[in-house]
């Protein structure tokens, strides 16, 4: 299972979610229905920062009866899809440039870009700042961007590789049920934090470097708990409640900066 925000190339190519809408006020709201794992159990609705609305439903759930358990919760999806919307109208497009501000470990720092011709290319932190040294600015900005977000992206991924790995064997301390260190994995995804595969392997998304290090530890805890419980069964919750009170303010404070963190 996962922490949502799907891989690419992580599984097979699998055929489109049936999609299915349903009218609140003056809005029609759309939204894609999934498999549950489990044959039996609730209709999971989750909004995602992106504005899709995803539900999980038992197969055997007749259509009818999920829209009807979707109406019920419509307050609460048009209150997730307001939210996110106004976040989204925020979220300016990134051009990587000097004076930019860009996130790691949820602190904010300004974004320097240098051209150094005899130096090596790469990101140092200093004072507040992310240094971007490259050997040559190029006159073309859409391709003197690619090349900074490059050695950001890069920067980030090693960085990950180190804090995720810290915090995971800080966290195994409380997850008293896993008997050995679980296979770690950095990968770049688009609407998942992290996940776990049916292995016990984890992968975690290194965007999420950029976020506090309580939101971190919240994902790394929440992808332990599936290796006890698979499915987010109400025994998942217990647990997820017995490692980390209080996870759903995190996670809600994780689901607020998606939108900065992810670009």
């Amino acid at each position: 299972m996962n922490v949502p925000i799907r891989a690419k190339g992580d599984a097979q190519a699998q055929a489109p979610a049936p999609s299915f809408s349903f009218r609140y006020g003056d809005e029609r709201i759309a939204f894609e229905r999934v498999q549950r794992r489990q044959a039996s159990g609730k209709v999971l609705i989750k909004v995602h920062p992106d504005c899709r609305v995803v539900v999980s439903a038992p197969r055997e759930a007749a259509d009818d009866a999920v829209l009807a358990a979707v109406k019920q919760r419509g307050r609460w999806i048009y209150e997730q899809l307001r939210d996110f919307r106004q976040q989204l109208e925020h979220v300016t497009p990134r051009q990587y440039i000097s004076g930019e501000s860009h996130y790691y470990l949820g602190k904010q720092y300004l974004l320097k870009v240098i051209e150094a011709p005899d130096s090596v290319q790469g990101v140092k932190m200093l004072r507040g700042k992310l240094e971007v040294s490259v050997r040559s600015l190029v006159t073309d900005s859409a391709k003197r961007a690619e090349k900074v977000q490059a050695l950001l992206a890069d920067w980030y991924k090693a960085r990950a590789r180190e804090v995720f790995a810290r915090r995971l064997n800080a966290m195994l301390d409380q997850a008293i049920w896993v008997t050995e260190r679980p296979p770690l994995r950095i990968l770049t995804m688009q609407t998942q934090w992290g996940s776990c595969s049916p292995n016990g392997r984890i992968t975690l998304n290194p965007h999420l470097v950029k976020a506090p290090r309580e939101c971190i530890d919240y994902v790394i805890l929440h992808e332990l708990c599936h290796i006890a419980e698979h499915n987010h069964s109400e025994h998942f919750y217990r647990l997820m409640g017995q490692v980390m009170p209080g996870w759903e303010k995190t996670k809600a404070k994780l689901d607020g900066m998606a939108n900065r963190l992810l670009t």
